[in-house]
C-alpha cells in the first residue's frame, strides 16, 4: 500500500503520524488511547512498546512492514514518514 502525502500538511510531527496511521492502521489496528482493534490479530498500538522497543519499528516501516497472515498488506514508509508514524505511536503509549 503506498503512504499518502497529504499528512505532510499536519501542523507537528505526532499529527502526521496520527494522519498516516488513521488512513493505513486504524481500519483494523486500535491506534488511539482507549480505542479497539477492530481485527483480532491486529494489537492496539498503544501496547506495542510492551512487546519490544517502539524504535524497532523503524527498521519494519522502511522495508515493508509484512505480518504471517493475510489481511494486512505490506508497505513502505519514506524516513520522513517513520518518523512522524513513531512519534505517534509513542505518543499513545500506556505506562
Amino acid at each position: 500500500m503506498v503512504v499518502p502525502a497529504l499528512p505532510a500538511l499536519a501542523d507537528s510531527i505526532t499529527e502526521r503520524g496520527k494522519a498516516l496511521v488513521e488512513f493505513n492502521c486504524a481500519r483494523c489496528h486500535a491506534i488511539g488511547k482507549t480505542d479497539k482493534s477492530s481485527h483480532p490479530d491486529a494489537p492496539a498500538f498503544r501496547t506495542l512498546s510492551k512487546r519490544y522497543p517502539l524504535t524497532d519499528l523503524e527498521e519494519a516501516l522502511a522495508e515493508g512492514i509484512s505480518t504471517g497472515h493475510p489481511d494486512m498488506p505490506e508497505w513502505v514508509a519514506s524516513p520522513d514518514q517513520i518518523d512522524a508514524i513513531i512519534a505517534y505511536i509513542a505518543s499513545v503509549q500506556q505506562p
